[in-house]
Parts: C-alpha cells; sequence; structure tokens
C-alpha cells in the first residue's frame, strides 16, 4: 500500500520517537539499526525536514530528531511527502464515472475501506504506534 520511501520515513520517525532521547541522530546510525541504506535514508529524512516532520543539525554531533512531539505527529504528516493519502478514489475496475450514483461493483466494498485507511492515516499518532512496539497500550 505505501511506498517503500513512505515505508522507510515511517520507520525511521518511529525509530526516533523509541528512543525518547531529544539529541539528533545521524542518517547512517538510523540506516543501520532500520537496515535502510543510509544515502537512500538521508534524502527521506531530509524531505521530511523540508515538511517540519524532522529536524536537523549539521556538524558532527548532528543528525536528525523529531520536530513534532511523538503524540501530536499523525502518521498522514509522515506519509504525506511521498504517497499522498486522498479520500477520493478512483475507480478500482476502471469506469470513468464511479460515485454513490453510478458505482460499479467494487464501489461500497472500497469506499469503506478507503475511508477506513485515511482515517486510520488521519487519527493514529507515532506515539500510538511507538507505544504498540513497545508493549504498551
Amino acid at each position: 500500500m505505501l511506498s517503500q520511501t513512505a515505508e522507510y520515513a515511517l520507520r525511521a520517525v518511529v525509530f526516533l520517537a523509541e528512543r525518547g532521547d531529544p539529541g539528533p541522530v545521524r542518517a547512517d546510525e538510523i540506516g543501520r539499526a532500520l537496515g535502510i541504506p543510509a544515502n537512500y535514508l538521508s534524502k527521506t529524512l531530509n524531505t521530511l525536514v523540508r515538511a517540519r516532520v524532522l529536524a536537523s543539525m549539521r556538524g558532527r554531533t548532528g543528525g536528525f530528531r523529531l520536530a513534532v512531539k511523538p503524540d501530536q505527529l499523525a502518521l498522514l504528516r509522515i506519509v504525506e511527502p511521498f504517497d499522498p493519502i486522498v479520500q477520493r478514489r478512483h475507480c478500482l475496475l476502471g469506469k470513468p464515472d464511479c460515485s454513490d450514483r453510478t458505482a460499479c461493483a467494487a464501489h461500497a466494498a472500497w469506499k469503506t475501506t478507503s475511508e477506513k485507511v485515511v482515517k486510520f492515516f488521519r487519527t493514529t499518532t507515532v506515539a500510538d504506534i511507538a507505544a504498540r512496539r513497545l508493549g504498551g497500550s
């Protein structure tokens, strides 16, 4: 469902949140911990800096850190720069005019699923994911 780049972005942000340390972490360190090529990850992280999800610091002790508190950071903000998640759907069967009034055979089921996906990314925060991974609620 998500591109590899969006998945890497999500994994990196959750990694930073789970650390709990507000200090910066270098891209190569994040890449090693997650098994992601550092050069590829660095470009992804810089996109997240432009989206104001992360902050970056230069220099020997530089790196990346969260720019938003995990409990205020919806997953949508992380994946949106790479994979826009919108409620507007294209017809799965290729029908040019597919709506509630002129529905294709898959319309009702796909509409329900699509709405759930959008809601998940809008309402789930990084803190929610980090808590689940760390054995919380």
